[in-house]
């Protein structure tokens, strides 16, 4: 999918309040779980033991809360592209939640609303909220209130 282009700090004032889209599938396969296990050293059963979570509470492995939040580092670029600033940084969060658990093999794909534009100095600060969602599933895996600056 082709990200919304924004161009310039005036264009994203003017997008304040709006739905920007959506990112491409990603399929969560074990092997992505499983690198994310070893990069933060959280290897409890519900996500690298298939054998014993087939039968835990989810009957497989499930993502990690926090891979899926930083996903949204992958879908964000996908979806939004702001141009003609001298730089953007993430700034933080107000809020992440886990409403679903991700399923080993389930497809994820994120969308963001530009919910608030507010001035700081040399630029804007920018609120989304980035709604992970499952594919086939009736509830999001994630809702993360995502904090940017981008700076003239």
């Amino acid at each position: 999918m082709a990200a919304t282009v924004l161009e310039g700090t005036d264009a994203v004032r003017a997008a304040a309040g709006t739905h920007l889209g959506y990112s491409d599938w990603l399929e969560i396969d074990q092997a992505r779980i499983d690198l994310f296990a070893d990069a933060t050293g959280d290897h409890q059963w519900i996500h690298v033991d298939p054998e014993r979570a087939a039968d835990g509470p989810f009957g497989t492995t499930i993502a990690h809360g926090y891979l899926t939040v930083s996903l949204t580092n992958l879908f964000l670029p996908q979806i939004v592209e702001v141009r003609g600033v001298s730089m953007g940084v993430n700034y933080g969060v107000n809020k992440i939640r886990f409403p679903a658990p991700v399923p080993v093999g389930s497809r994820l794909r994120a969308g963001a609303e530009l919910t608030a534009v507010d001035e700081v100095h040399g630029g804007v600060q920018t609120t989304m909220t980035i709604t992970v969602e499952i594919e086939g599933g009736d509830r999001p895996a994630c809702i993360v209130e995502s904090i940017s600056r981008w700076l003239d």
